[in-house]
């Protein structure tokens, strides 16, 4: 007998609680420049060397940080469920939890990709986390953080979507339901898939559909009242 397929949608709340900061806490300003300035295809164009100064930061910053209870129960739920992550985080603290199918929305921090190849992606390990506008990859291309910038179209939506349509459980896990397009995951749940939304601040109850079940709660603590809850209806 096959797993259910339950799929998460994560955001920044699930990492917050393991010290990474978000656009939100940080007022608009990373490191006292201007997220557009840093975050934006026109802001990596007007100046590159400060596009790849700022995500040298953010990797050094990634790597003292360590997964929380919220990502190790994702990953332990894989033994039940045939868990399918999509999270927004450009973090690898899903990868480090060990959960073994996750599909990043907006890229990857540990990863480049090349300027005139967006297919063409290569990994960074611990040694060498900076990179210059003079990077090249293995091959010589130039190379660019492997970051979907604003401005920038998300290639990995429609992928998203599909996973979402063929959930049998739909959980979404500190997110405002406020960043699109995945903000509209949730309109791909097939009727009558039950959804949990995980949120300490969830989002106004006019954007949520009917009959959802929300657990206003931090992300640890909301997927052990998620696991909990799981586990009840197994066992009826």
């Amino acid at each position: 007998m096959s797993k259910p397929k339950l799929v998460i949608s994560s955001g920044a709340g699930i990492s917050a609680e393991s010290g990474i900061s978000t656009f939100r806490d940080a007022g608009g300003l990373w490191e006292n420049y201007p997220v557009m300035e840093v975050c934006s295809a026109d802001g990596f164009r007007r100046n590159p060397a400060l596009v790849h100064q700022f995500y040298n930061a953010r990797r050094k910053d990634i790597v003292s940080k360590f997964p929380n209870d919220a990502h190790k129960i994702l990953a332990e739920l894989e033994k039940d469920y045939d868990v399918y992550v999509i999270t927004q985080n450009v973090d690898d603290l899903h990868e480090r939890a060990g959960s073994s199918k996750i599909l990043h929305l907006h890229g990857e921090l540990m990863k480049i990709r090349s300027v005139s190849d967006p297919d063409y992606i290569e990994s960074l390990d611990m040694e060498h986390l900076e990179t210059t506008p003079d990077t090249r990859g293995k091959r010589g291309d130039i190379m660019r953080p492997h970051i979907v910038f604003f401005q920038e179209a998300v290639p990995n939506i429609e992928k998203a979507a599909e996973w979402v349509h063929e959930a049998d459980i739909f959980v979404v896990i500190g997110t405002s339901l406020a960043v699109y397009p995945a903000a509209s995951l949730i309109h791909y749940v097939r009727p009558g898939v039950p959804v949990y939304y995980i949120d300490p601040n969830p989002a106004d109850a006019a954007v949520l559909q009917p009959g959802i079940t929300v657990i206003k709660d931090t992300a640890t603590k909301g997927m052990r009242k998620l696991k909990e809850i799981l586990e009840s209806k197994a066992n009826k």
